[in-house]
């Protein structure tokens, strides 16, 4: 981490854009290539004798003007300059590339919904119901949309339910927090698998939730494991991912599930089965389908079709249902009904599954091509799965490999990120395969980690 300090001698303006404009400055004269890591908010705070908050203003217009960039876990970036990316058939312009190849995020991108954004917004601003969509939604969400989620869940997900037991959320993240208020309070334990998606860390971390991590293998979940956690701590929920589990892309068995909701059902634990990669795999039926009286449904359409429409389901026990219904009211009333009518038009007319299917064809193209750059041996999870999860061989050390790659213009999630608790966090990384805006681009990020894995000798390893 650099002990960089601006220059704010003269500079006009609110003390935070004096911060940023030096920031700039730096970056133009090379005195910061990018690569570097930042201060941290506090410690440039210390050094200038500014508050806290003054550097986090700073730092938020620096990464708007596209100069640096935050990584969960690990600290702020320099980006450097941007340039125009190279075409593919998933590349549209103009979008500046940015010099830092970016994988640390599992968010798909598609042209198609922006093509079809402009064409449906005016269809919705001279519909006679225009007005409907200005005011409160019921808490739940508006009919037309819950019927919409049931049929997208029933076509992408195999998931069989009614309207009325489909509730509409802000997102996942969104819907994830809905599911868990409505089974547990703060204090309550949840468990998760070991390494778990890095959203339910942080929300429990807010809600107060107890959480605890239970082990896995290939297929996910140990059944055992999650046995013997539910005699030892009797908790509210299991929260899981079961196919392309988030971090390492694996995908549980059909018997797996089956043998999951039997001991769910034993000792009265709920599960909240987040299934947003599931579009992926159709022939994975999730455990919702399987027992739909012990499990709470997450949905989005985040991943399969656009995750600025912030469009989310939750999939309720009729008992759990007004229970859940209460908590979206308190938590934000209920979703806004604009983003709802966009999803239900392209579920409608197929758009949306259109747009799926172009997704998972990409997330395949994407794989194929990191299967063809990484060594067999580090690369673990499923064949059409949006991320990878990359085991490093010896001597290489998570830490060491991260700073290395981000040296080298690549950023990459380490697997402490995703772990829980006491465990113990592996030495590898998860690769975020469909975030770089080209095919071209993935295949440079990846060319560089693929150098690292067969070369260690040229980083500085902290090994001895």
């Amino acid at each position: 981490m650099t002990q960089w300090v601006p220059d704010l001698e003269g500079r006009q303006g609110p003390r935070y854009r004096a911060i940023a404009d030096a920031l700039s400055d730096d970056i133009a004269s090379g005195r910061l290539p990018p690569g570097t890591r930042l201060p941290t908010h506090r410690d440039l705070a210390y050094r200038l004798g500014v508050t806290v908050g003054t550097i986090t203003r700073a730092y938020t217009e620096a990464e708007k003007r596209g100069l640096i960039g935050g990584e969960v876990g690990r600290g702020t970036f320099v980006q450097g300059q941007r340039h125009m990316p190279p075409s593919d058939p998933f590349t549209w312009t103009p979008r500046p590339e940015p010099s830092i190849i970016n994988m640390t995020v599992v968010t798909p991108e598609h042209p198609m919904s922006v093509s079809m954004m402009g064409a449906t917004l005016a269809a919705i601003g001279a519909s006679p119901n225009l007005g409907a969509l200005l005011e409160y939604a019921p808490h739940a969400g508006l009919p037309a949309h819950r019927a919409a989620g049931a049929q997208w869940l029933a076509r992408q997900h195999r998931v069989t339910a009614s309207a009325d037991t489909i509730l509409l959320t802000t997102g996942a993240q969104n819907a994830m927090a809905v599911a868990l208020a409505a089974v547990a309070r703060p204090g309550d334990v949840v468990l998760t698998e070991r390494l778990t998606n890095y959203g339910i860390k942080t929300l429990s971390a807010v809600e107060g939730y107890h959480l605890e991590g239970i082990a896995i293998d290939e297929h996910g979940v140990v059944p055992d494991s999650f046995d013997s956690a539910c005699r030892r701590l009797a908790p509210k929920a299991l929260y899981l991912v079961p196919t392309m589990h988030n971090p390492t892309a694996s995908v549980m068995p059909q018997a797996r599930r089956v043998e999951i909701a039997a001991i769910a059902r034993r000792y009265g634990v709920m599960l909240v089965e987040d299934d947003v990669f599931g579009f992926l795999v159709h022939d994975a039926k999730p455990i919702q389908a399987i027992a739909p009286d012990v499990t709470v449904y997450v949905n989005s359409l985040s991943k399969s079709v656009s995750a600025g429409l912030r469009v989310g389901y939750v999939v309720a026990p009729p008992a759990l249902v007004p229970r859940v219904e209460a908590v979206i009211r308190a938590l934000q009333y209920s979703s806004p009904p604009l983003p709802p009518e966009v999803a239900t038009r392209w579920i409608t007319d197929g758009g949306a599954d259109r747009i799926a299917e172009a997704q998972r064809g990409e997330a395949m193209a994407r794989q194929q091509i990191a299967r063809s750059i990484l060594p067999a041996s580090a690369v673990c999870g499923h064949p059409g799965a949006q991320h990878l999860w990359l085991v490093l061989p010896e001597p290489w050390r998570r830490d060491d490999f991260i700073a290395e790659a981000m040296r080298r213009g690549v950023k990459v999630t380490g697997g402490d990120v995703f772990a829980v608790g006491r465990a113990s966090a592996p030495h590898a990384v998860r690769l975020g395969l469909c975030h770089p805006h080209s095919r071209d681009e993935l295949a440079r990020g990846l060319r560089t980690l693929a150098d690292l894995l067969e070369n260690p000798q040229t980083a500085m390893l902290s090994i001895v």
